[in-house]
């Protein structure tokens, strides 16, 4: 069994930077797109190796802790899903279900941090403010795990290790949701188990959360339907204010969540889903990368992409100026 990546001369170039007119760099990686059946369609690089999704995963862990008898509101039911940015919202969300599970902050056993959002981060230097669990991306995700304790009286100081009750089950619901048996598990950065998939199994995984229906017989694509729900009317929370996420999510209403290391995951309304790696790690072409995939599938208007991709972050600056762009060319 392999215990590396795909190897660079299986990646395809999905992204290039260009400035003044000159390719400074290049994204080497690999992407799968499924239709809405859920059939291949498109292949890029090798889909078929395993990567560990990393925060592309929190979507079914989310699902995983709404299937372990947890109500959440609409809102509270996204940050579980989230890799947020600190801001004051989003850590009310975060109080709101440790509170619910008569928790404090310190049961969170993801490492204390600093916000990302620049206004907050600010506001914490300029308080003296230590780091805080609450302030981590993976808070929420955190704290509903902890919640899902609770209501399961399952024991919370060991929430974390892979034989827990609740991980037993979000292993489960992976393999469930991906059709693929997990075969090589790791630790994420925020400490919580993670799984490694190939990027079919986490297309698949994608897919069939956005096309899950409230009206179908199993409970399990029943609350997969209220999460993708309350995640697209709360685009917000997936990440923050002027996040690739977000925007993606709020303006487009296609589901998106990346993972750290280049991974990035988003299904379109009508089913169409992308899954990909970004073989150096680096996000800033995932977004767009994904959202051309999408576009060249027939599952978005290219003048809706368009419109967007302003606010992603490509562009190259030289001085006071804008030289060059972050572009797609798969």
């Amino acid at each position: 069994m392999s215990t590396e990546i795909f190897s660079p001369s299986d990646a395809a170039q999905l992204a290039v930077v260009t400035r003044s007119g000159f390719v400074e760099s290049r994204h080497m990686g690999s992407a799968i797109v499924l239709n809405s059946e859920g059939e291949i369609i498109r292949e890029l690089g090798n889909p078929r190796d395993l990567i560990f999704p990393r925060s592309a995963l929190k979507p079914l862990q989310a699902l995983a802790v709404l299937t372990s008898n947890v109500s959440l509101l609409p809102e509270l039911s996204a940050i579980a899903a989230s890799s947020h940015t600190g801001t004051a919202r989003h850590l009310a969300l975060v109080q709101q279900i440790l509170n619910l599970a008569n928790l404090d902050a310190s049961a969170l056993q993801c490492p204390a941090d600093i916000p990302l959002d620049s206004d907050a981060r600010g506001q914490v230097l300029r308080e003296g403010l230590d780091p805080s669990p609450m302030f981590m991306a993976c808070s929420g995700k955190h704290a509903a795990m902890l919640l899902a304790c609770v209501v399961n009286d399952w024991p919370t100081e060991s929430y974390l290790n892979e034989d827990h009750p609740l991980q037993a089950h979000i292993r489960d619901t992976v393999q469930r949701f991906s059709g693929e048996k997990i075969t090589v598990s790791g630790v994420d950065g925020c400490g919580a188990p993670v799984y490694a998939l190939s990027l079919i199994g986490l297309a698949r995984a994608t897919r069939r959360l956005v096309t899950a229906r409230s009206s179908s017989p199993f409970p399990l694509h029943r609350t997969a339907a209220e999460l993708h729900k309350n995640i697209l009317a709360n685009g917000w929370v997936i990440a923050g204010p002027g996040q690739p996420n977000s925007v993606v999510i709020d303006e487009l209403k296609v589901f998106a969540k990346f993972g750290a290391e280049g991974v990035m995951i988003m299904g379109a309304p009508n089913g169409t889903t992308v899954a990909l790696t970004i073989l150096d790690g680096s996000l800033r072409a995932a977004s767009i990368t994904a959202l051309e995939l999408l576009v060249q599938a027939g599952a978005l208007p290219r003048t809706e992409v368009e419109r967007v991709a302003p606010r992603l972050n490509l562009s190259i600056t030289g001085g006071h100026a804008i030289v060059g762009e972050i572009r797609p060319v798969v």
